[in-house]
C-alpha cells in the first residue's frame, strides 16, 4: 500500500528572545510562578516586520533543501495556522508564490494549535490516495501578534514560530500509518479570538475592549486537553495494534509542561520517551509539533523503524494524532 513519508524537514524561530524575567517587567509574575505553571522558561517573538508567511518561507526553504528537492517539485501546500498574514489571500497561496513553486494548490487549515496535526494529515491522504506525489506541509504562527501583554494568562505562553515537512509516495513499509482527527465545538469560549472575523468585525469598540487578543480560561482548557491528549493517543495505537510500550518517540503539541506529564501518565508514555521543547520556544500554536520533530531529529532521537506518535489539541476544540514509522 502507498504510504506517505517525510523526507525533509525544516524549522524556524525569530531571533528576539523573550524571557520570564522580560515578562516580570510586564506583568505580575516570576520566573518561579512561570516555570513551575508552564515549564516554559522562554520564548520567541517575531519582529514588527515578520509576518506569519515569512516564518513560514523559511522553515519550508529548509525541509526543500535537506530532501533535496526545488520547488518546482511540490505538488501540494497545507499550512496549518491561526495567525495568517491577512484573512486572504491564505498564507500557503503566500509561500507558493514566494518559494517560486508552479501553479500549485495550497490551502490554509484554521484548527488553532492542532494545525500541525491536520496539515500533515491532509497532505498524507493526497499522497497516499495517488493524487499527488509530494506535499509539503507546514505549521506556522505569530502568536505574540494576538497577545494581550496585559493578561499574564496567556502572555507567558504564546510565542512564535514556524516548521515544515515534505511528503513523499513510498511503497516501503515506512511512513505514516494512520491519523486520528477529532473536534468539538461546544468548548469554543474556553479558547478563543473574539473579535476580527463575522461575528465581530473590528471597530473602535472591539480595539478600545481588547476583543482582537486571544482569551483563554486555563484551568478548564487543562482538565479537557488532558483528556484530548491521552485518549487520541491510546485510540489511533489500539486501532493499529500497538500500544504505548511500542512508542520509541512521542511528540506532543508544547503547550505546557504540565499538560503534556499529565496526558503522558494517563495514557501510560513514560517521559522518557517524549520529546519535550517547551522551556525554550513556548507554545508555538500549529508550528510547535513540526519544530519538536525537526530538533528531535537533530539530536538523534529519531532513527530508522522507530514508532513515532504526533500529537496536537487547540482551541475550538480541534485534536489529532498522527502515527508513523521513521
Amino acid at each position: 500500500m502507498t504510504r506517505a513519508r517525510i523526507i525533509g524537514v525544516g524549522a524556524y524561530a525569530p531571533k528576539r528572545v523573550l524571557t520570564n524575567a522580560d515578562l516580570e517587567k510586564l506583568v505580575d509574575t516570576s520566573d518561579e510562578w512561570i516555570v513551575q505553571r508552564t515549564g516554559i522558561r522562554e520564548r520567541r517573538i517575531a519582529d514588527d516586520s515578520e509576518a506569519t508567511s515569512d516564518l513560514a518561507v523559511k522553515a519550508a526553504q529548509q525541509a526543500l533543501e535537506r530532501a533535496n528537492l526545488v520547488p518546482e517539485d511540490i505538488d501540494f501546500i497545507a499550512v496549518g495556522t491561526t495567525t495568517p498574514d491577512m484573512i486572504f489571500p491564505s498564507v500557503g497561496n503566500i509561500v507558493q508564490h514566494r518559494l517560486g513553486c508552479r501553479r500549485i494548490g495550497s490551502v490554509d487549515m484554521l484548527a488553532a494549535c492542532a494545525g500541525s496535526v491536520y496539515s500533515l494529515a491532509t497532505g498524507a491522504q493526497f499522497v497516499q490516495t495517488g493524487k499527488y506525489r509530494r506535499v509539503l506541509c507546514i505549521g506556522a504562527e505569530t502568536l505574540s501578534k494576538i497577545t494581550d501583554f496585559t493578561d499574564r494568562g496567556t502572555c507567558i505562553l504564546l510565542a512564535d514560530a514556524a516548521g515544515a515537512a515534505v511528503l513523499e509516495a513510498t511503497d516501503e513499509d515506512r511512513g505514516i500509518i494512520d491519523v486520528d482527527l477529532y473536534s468539538d465545538g461546544q468548548y469554543w469560549e474556553l479558547l478563543y479570538q473574539p473579535a476580527g472575523g463575522s461575528r465581530h468585525p473590528a471597530t473602535h469598540e472591539t480595539v478600545d475592549k481588547r476583543m482582537h487578543y486571544a482569551k483563554m480560561r486555563g484551568s478548564d482548557v487543562f482538565k479537557v486537553a488532558v483528556r484530548m491528549f491521552a485518549e487520541s493517543a491510546e485510540r489511533i495505537l489500539t486501532r493499529n495494534g500497538f500500544t504505548a510500550n511500542d512508542l520509541s518517540l512521542f511528540i506532543p503539541h508544547q503547550a505546557n509542561l504540565r499538560i503534556i506529564e499529565a496526558a503522558c501518565k494517563r495514557a501510560g508514555l513514560p517521559m522518557e520517551r517524549v520529546f519535550v521543547n517547551v522551556d525554550r520556544y513556548g507554545n508555538t500554536g500549529a508550528a510547535s509539533v513540526y519544530v519538536a520533530l525537526e530538533e528531535a531529529l537533530a539530536a538523534g532521537r529519531i532513527k530508522r523503524g522507530d514508532l513515532v506518535l504526533m500529537a496536537a489539541f487547540g482551541g475550538g476544540f480541534a485534536w489529532g494524532a498522527v502515527l508513523m514509522r521513521w
